[in-house]
């Protein structure tokens, strides 16, 4: 299909006529939920759809930024395929028309997959569609075509070059002029760039106005921010004054900066009034938690350390924070598990589940059901009201967000989201340590060099770092404070440094021994071997 002047214009007639599409059914979405929002419904399809190379691929090279990029590919992706029904509608309207109709039909299907999907989670894409051909439309007939722009623009070359209509020039040599000079009888090249500055200009509005409302309907922000936490029955252990190395990252990790990594791209809004735990299955009593319960309940304090899975050796995808929260054991001792149970698949209210040993819900490890970190009711995006903490598993199989339900079940009777993708069934935190000072590739002087970082095995502890420079012995580094088995450990080891380029390695250990020396990639249970620092001394 050979490119013409047009197609160029039609492209941004497309494009924006997919701004209207969008911004509207951001719109309506506001009505109908966050999750029908046709760029989420058709965003968080994909996601569910992520192959387990992918998404460590993904988190490894963009971190917590994962999301951000799966938008904006998104939205290009959308422009290019709204560029592409502007140019098929402009030649023949009806092959224009079915790729906009057929891009609806995906995100309504999208939005009704969703498992908070009401009978209403199509119309954000049924109104988008309908938006989107009628601006569509409106702006493919302000199309100059090819011939006549041509014309419009010879037109008033000749007549100030005083030569009547049709003499003058050559084709070769024929003068033009400014391309939005147009024409009185036809389209106007002007016009059409008018229209679609306003038609863009309305679809964004709409998106903005669409995330305003929503979030203003749903107003959970407040809510969270009216909470008083009760005193808990149990405050965490005191911290040892020594838990801090200088130069090395927070022991206690803020909670802005704390990773997230999850699979909603809106991050769940959830009425703490409205919030109900279900745990059923394989259970001698069903149980049902409402909020007030949970906060009326003897809630304790914890220090807990959580990893990603995807977190790959040397990797930042762990933080350190204090939890507030009810024991899960204790809920589970209500609903009394039967014999032949050994696994509790959670879910949560976006439809992500988990798959957690019964084992370490009921042993006595803080696993809980947390309501705050930090000494503050948790943010939304870090599951607020309610998320699940469980020292020594991976967060995969452990650290449900917006958790609604726990069934009881067993793991060859039931799949959780990631195991369903290609990861084991079974998480635990494969024991790790980092450099963090100096950075790789500094230049430090000789002499005494300050080398630290952090290690952590969670629910064994860290007992010692080693560090080794070349192909030389290893070396026992010092271990800052202790705050806890769940938790990680800062570590420090000074270096006499002579000139050169020079690699060190380090080595944590646990009470079984040290942590292999083995690559091995995250998938599908978490990477290992030692984190490497190569620098220059002077």
């Amino acid at each position: 299909m050979a490119l013409r002047r047009s197609d160029a214009d039609a492209a941004l007639a497309g494009v924006a006529a997919g701004a209207v599409t969008v911004g509207t059914g951001a719109l309506v979405a506001a009505l109908t939920g966050a999750s029908s929002d046709p760029l989420v419904a058709v965003g968080a399809a994909f996601v569910d759809a992520t192959p387990a190379w992918l998404k460590d691929w993904a988190a490894g090279t963009f971190g917590t930024a994962d999301k951000a990029v799966l938008g904006g590919g998104e939205v290009l992706v959308l422009a290019l395929l709204a560029a592409l029904a502007g140019v098929l509608a402009h030649r023949r309207w009806a092959w224009g028309a079915t790729l906009v109709v057929a891009l609806g039909a995906v995100a309504g299907l999208a939005a009704m997959a969703r498992p908070d999907a009401g009978v209403l989670a199509p119309l954000p894409a049924v109104a988008g569609a309908a938006a989107g051909l009628l601006t569509l439309r409106a702006l493919v007939r302000r199309i100059p075509d090819d011939a006549s722009t041509a014309a419009d623009v010879d037109r008033p070359a000749r007549a100030r070059a005083g030569l009547p209509d049709g003499a003058g020039p050559t084709d070769g040599d024929r003068v033009r002029a400014p391309a939005d000079e147009g024409s009185a009888s036809g389209p106007s090249r002007r016009a059409l760039l008018v229209g679609v500055g306003v038609a863009g200009a309305a679809g964004l509005l709409g998106v903005a106005l669409g995330r305003v409302a929503g979030a203003s309907r749903r107003g959970v922000q407040a809510v969270r921010d009216a909470i008083r936490l009760p005193a808990p029955a149990r405050t965490a252990a005191p911290v040892p004054a020594d838990v801090q190395v200088e130069g090395v990252g927070p022991w206690a990790t803020p909670t802005d900066a704390f990773y997230r990594i999850d699979t909603a791209l809106v991050v769940p809004q959830v009425d703490p009034a409205t919030w109900r735990l279900r745990v059923h299955g394989l259970v001698e009593r069903e149980v049902e938690l409402t909020w007030d319960e949970l906060l009326g309940s003897d809630l304790v304090e914890a220090w807990v350390t959580l990893a990603c899975v995807s977190n790959p050796v040397g990797g930042d995808l762990v933080g350190n924070q204090r939890w507030l929260g009810l024991p899960i054991r204790d809920v589970l001792a209500r609903a009394r598990p039967t014999a032949e149970a050994d696994m509790v698949l959670s879910r949560s209210v976006d439809g992500f589940t988990a798959s957690t040993p019964l084992e370490v819900l009921t042993d006595d490890r803080d696993a809980l059901l947390a309501v705050a970190m930090d000494g503050a009711p948790l943010p939304p995006e870090h599951g607020f009201p309610v998320r699940m903490v469980v020292p020594g598993l991976y967060g995969y199989v452990s650290a449900t967000k917006w958790v609604v339900d726990l069934e009881v079940t067993r793991f060859d009777a039931a799949s959780a989201y990631w195991t369903e993708r290609g990861w084991s069934e079974r998480g635990p935190v494969k024991t790790q340590s980092r450099f963090e000072v100096p950075r790789a590739g500094a230049r430090v002087a000789a002499g005494d060099v300050v080398v630290a970082g952090t290690a952590w095995a969670q629910h064994r502890g860290v007992t010692r770092v080693q560090v080794r420079v070349d192909d030389g012995a290893w070396q026992d580094a010092e271990l800052a404070g202790d705050g806890g088995v769940d938790t990680w450990r800062h570590w420090r080891w000074t270096w006499r440094a002579e000139p050169g380029e020079h690699r060190l390695l380090v080595r944590a250990f646990d009470p079984d021994g040290p942590q292999t020396g083995e690559q091995q990639d995250v998938v599908p249970d978490g990477a290992t071997g030692y984190d490497t620092l190569t620098l220059t001394v002077d």
